[in-house]
């Protein structure tokens, strides 16, 4: 009886040890010696595929590159993401274009829209420098173009009329007339109108007050009669021998702007009309509300052709992007998240390729990442061969989820990424994958239950392989074993505040304690 139970002893331990050699051999850290005698392609990581090499190599967690063989490929055709094969003579009934991504210089050119307004260095006022009634209000309306010299309106000051007979009386005494004239001009009387005063020997009652340049009355607040005091602005003369171009850019394209930046502006009206002039100032913030960046062009208008509030088109380029890889920009998909880009390869299939895209110019876009120059993109039909590649993507995450691939293990939520998306995870040995008692990094699954996503927290939870992304959690629950053991000490008196703070390894993974 001895006997017969230590040959079922060796047998037992015989075929556990073939089988523990099995999963080595052929499990996922299978080195590349190992395989089934088929063409070996390519290693690639154990964690993520994405990454690959020539030849065998280990990671720096010590696992072994898995190898990729001839008979591998997936149902698309091949083993790197987003890959997928149409025949050819689908693509063509598809209407699949194509063009090469080429390398050179881009120079950005914006036309932008822009409007005129006043010069505001040729805004001037018409004040008086003393109390005074309006008389005689010779421009009435807003808009009336004024000459300069021409008079406005006309006033009654006594403060006036005294400096009038003050300089008469200079003359009279022939003493003081040129303090008794720089009275009157500080008090606002025109040099035209002091000569017409010592000419004739007469006080003017009503004294004139004149327009200082050419223009138009932008503002006019007095009318007939009216008493005004200095300070008061009578009206506002605005010259438009001159204008402001007002230019706006997007947010995106503010870059482009320089001081003396030479700008061609248009008409709509107008094509074959064109103002040549210079970027005169940036302004220094943004418009919130719309999201544009506002500069400034000053135009000469001596025929007066520019009118305050027509629209414009200003034509503008920026400095050459020197040296770039630029692919037609109808081959972007771009999706808010990320940009992508469908690349037809040489051996007849298509792959789906993230890219970082640079500036838009004209029908380029700038690649600063993701293809290089002479690949082939295509520009017609991506969204279809795009959506092909999605679809086979989530049928093979399906698939993988649903295969005899992910198994159950033991563990300790160690650190929860602030994205909720990853999750450092310390586990029991894995026996159906070789792997040892180790912590590591888990892409989470959606919809996983966040109460067990606590720091401490034991669990049992179920992994899997992710076609892209390394490992991933699918399903998590409370690991009741532990619970049930916490429940015991406590009864026999051990420290309780040990286990509430989780610091107790589950039961077959070494004691180790993780606090």
């Amino acid at each position: 009886m001895k006997a017969l139970t230590l040959v079922l002893v060796l047998a037992i331990g015989a075929a556990f040890g073939a089988g523990g050699l099995y999963v080595w051999m052929h499990g996922p850290f299978a080195s590349g010696d190992a395989g089934n005698g088929d063409e070996i392609l390519y290693y690639r990581h154990p964690h993520d595929r994405t990454i690959t090499s020539d030849e065998p190599r280990q990671d720096s967690m010590g696992m072994d590159y898995i190898p990729v063989y001839a008979d591998e490929k997936g149902d698309n055709g091949d083993d790197r993401p987003g890959m997928v094969n149409i025949d050819p003579t689908v693509a063509q009934n598809l209407g699949v274009r194509k063009a090469q991504a080429e390398q050179g210089d881009l120079t950005p050119e914006v036309t932008a829209l822009g409007f005129v307004d006043y010069d505001e260095a040729g805004l001037t006022h018409a004040h008086v420098r003393t109390e005074a009634w309006v008389e005689d209000l010779r421009v009435r309306t807003t808009n009336e173009p004024v000459s300069e010299g021409q008079t406005l309106f006309r006033i009654d000051s006594p403060r006036l009329i005294n400096a009038q007979e003050e300089l008469l009386q200079a003359h009279r005494r022939n003493a003081g007339i040129g303090s008794a004239r720089d009275r009157l001009r500080s008090l606002g009387m025109a040099d035209q109108d002091i000569r017409a005063l010592e000419n004739s020997g007469q006080v003017m009652r009503l004294v004139p007050v004149r327009a200082r340049r050419d223009g138009v009355v932008r503002e006019l607040n007095l009318s007939e009669g009216m008493f005004v005091r200095p300070g008061d602005t009578l009206m506002e003369i605005a010259d438009l021998s001159s204008v402001w171009v007002m230019l706006e850019l997007f947010e995106a394209d503010m870059d482009l702007l320089r001081p003396g930046q030479p700008m061609q502006v248009s008409l709509p009206f107008r094509p074959d009309v064109t103002h040549e002039a210079q970027l005169d100032y940036i302004y220094p913030t943004l418009e919130t509300e719309r999201r544009v960046q506002q500069a400034r062009l000053v135009l000469e208008n001596p025929d007066g052709d520019l009118r305050p509030g027509m629209y414009t088109r200003v034509a503008l380029s920026g400095e050459p992007l020197a040296d770039v890889v630029h692919i037609p920009a109808e081959s972007v998909m771009r999706t808010g998240r990320n940009d992508r880009v469908v690349v037809a390869l040489e051996e007849g299939g298509f792959q789906v390729r993230e890219v970082r895209v640079g500036h838009r110019v004209g029908d380029r876009f700038e690649i600063r990442e993701g293809i290089d120059a002479g690949e082939q993109v295509v520009v017609s039909g991506q969204f279809l061969i795009d959506s092909e590649s999605s679809t086979f993507a989530d049928l093979e995450r399906l698939a993988a989820e649903d295969d005899d691939e992910a198994v159950w293990t033991r563990g300790r939520v160690e650190r929860v990424a602030d994205d909720g998306k990853t999750a450092m995870l310390q586990h029991e040995p894995v026996p159906e994958w070789g792997w040892p008692e180790m912590t590591m990094e888990f892409r989470l699954a959606e919809g996983l239950d966040p109460e067990l996503l606590k720091e401490g927290q034991a669990i049992r939870f179920r992994m899997r392989e992710h076609p892209e992304e390394g490992y991933e959690v699918t399903a998590m629950e409370a690991d009741d074993e532990e619970a049930h053991d916490n429940e015991e000490d406590a009864g026999n008196g051990e420290d309780h505040d040990d286990h509430q703070h989780g610091s107790r390894w589950p039961q077959g993974a070494g004691g180790r304690d993780l606090a």
